[in-house]
């Protein structure tokens, strides 16, 4: 408990850059169970969570050019359900892309009522 990546509030985001483009299938979020929670709560559980994939660099390099605004695809909007297992896998809408990417981003839009700080255990991307 507590080793986790945290952010301030309750809205934060990463970019995560596989190691080789995937055709991204589902994303799975970790966050701890309340019985490992030394306050017996886990209300720093992310709760909205989008995924998105950048549609710039997907030709050629990985590097959008400066200046350039990202453009991104929406593939899923989720909800990570505290009264659930810990671990949880949401499938992605890669059928409206058929193209391997090699980031993904993870937007955490609310958390589950804690005001301080959201934590998030382990992010897992699956693809082909």
């Amino acid at each position: 408990p507590g080793n986790c990546w945290a952010f301030k509030g309750h809205q934060g985001q990463v970019v995560i850059r596989l190691p080789a483009r995937v055709h991204l299938t589902a994303i799975t979020v970790q966050h701890i169970t309340k019985e490992a929670s030394p306050s017996g709560t886990i209300i720093s559980a992310p709760k909205d969570i989008a995924v998105f994939v950048s549609l710039l660099g997907t030709s050629g390099g990985d590097l959008a050019p400066v200046g350039n605004r990202e453009e991104e695809t929406l593939l899923g909007m989720f909800t990570y359900n505290m009264g659930k297992n810990a671990i949880q896998t949401f499938p992605l809408k890669s059928m409206l892309l058929p193209r391997a990417f090699s980031r993904v981003k993870l937007l955490v839009k609310s958390n589950w009522g804690n005001p301080w700080y959201t934590c998030i255990y382990r992010v897992q991307v699956h693809g082909k």
